[in-house]
């Protein structure tokens, strides 16, 4: 009797790898073709280097080519992870809590974001999401800056009062012509100039902690107007 296939089983790799390369097919039609290419021109490479310096040495010509080959497989994932990534992004741009996944997934290089906003305008859903590094405080303004700009400055000014020393830079994530493409956000943000050391940055994030107390975000299915602001102790 034929197995029957289990469900709940995760797929394997090269299943996993080409579902991602379909799922980037329907938005890049040109990966195919920029896969090819990654992966054609070590190769070449590697048989140009073995005719040249190993005709006559097969073992060292077989290795050449090998080495080739391994180039060629490694450009190719890497340059599929980061078109896989542009065009996930891509689907989701342009909605509520983009920049919050790109935070939570692409954020690197030491530095501490957050998947929930640390405002929101209930009226249009625009937010300011927060995230802290070596580079200092960035805020993001998500929505077009014409109605972002004052929630991000607003927020800066009270990061600001709170820590005096700490550089704050801003971002916008929207439909301007000078915005930031959500798929280069994470980038732009570790571009920030170092100015603390590590252990500084995880103070400096538990610090704003308690500032995001005044600005909490709205919990889903939560009516904005009914929202009341916690009592001091």
């Amino acid at each position: 009797m034929a197995r029957q296939k289990d469900p709940n089983k995760e797929p394997g790799r090269i299943r996993q790898m080409w579902d991602v390369f379909q799922m980037t097919r329907r938005y890049d039609p040109a990966i195919t073709w920029v896969l090819a290419l990654v992966v054609i021109a070590p190769i070449a490479a590697g048989l140009i280097v073995a005719l040249l310096f190993s005709r006559e040495n097969i073992l060292g010509f077989v290795l050449y080519i090998i080495v080739g080959v391994l180039a060629g497989v490694l450009l190719a994932l890497i340059v599929l992870g980061r078109r896989a990534e542009k065009a996930a992004f891509s689907q989701i741009a342009g909605q509520p809590g983009a920049v919050g996944a790109v935070l939570k997934s692409s954020l690197r290089g030491g530095w501490i974001g957050t998947e929930m906003p640390v405002k929101v305008s209930p009226k249009t859903q625009d937010a300011v999401y927060r995230a802290v590094g070596r580079g200092g405080v960035v805020l993001i303004g998500e929505g077009p800056r014409s109605r972002t700009q004052r929630m991000v400055e607003e927020e800066g000014r009270a990061v600001t009062r709170f820590l005096q020393n700490v550089p704050v830079a801003y971002l916008y994530v929207g439909p301007d012509a000078d915005a930031v493409p959500l798929h280069k956000l994470a980038g732009a943000i570790r571009k920030q100039k170092p100015v603390l050391r590590k252990p500084e940055v995880l103070a400096v994030s538990n610090r704003l902690s308690s500032l995001s107390k005044n600005t909490l975000p709205i919990p889903k299915g939560i009516d904005p107007t009914r929202v009341r602001a916690p009592r001091p102790r």
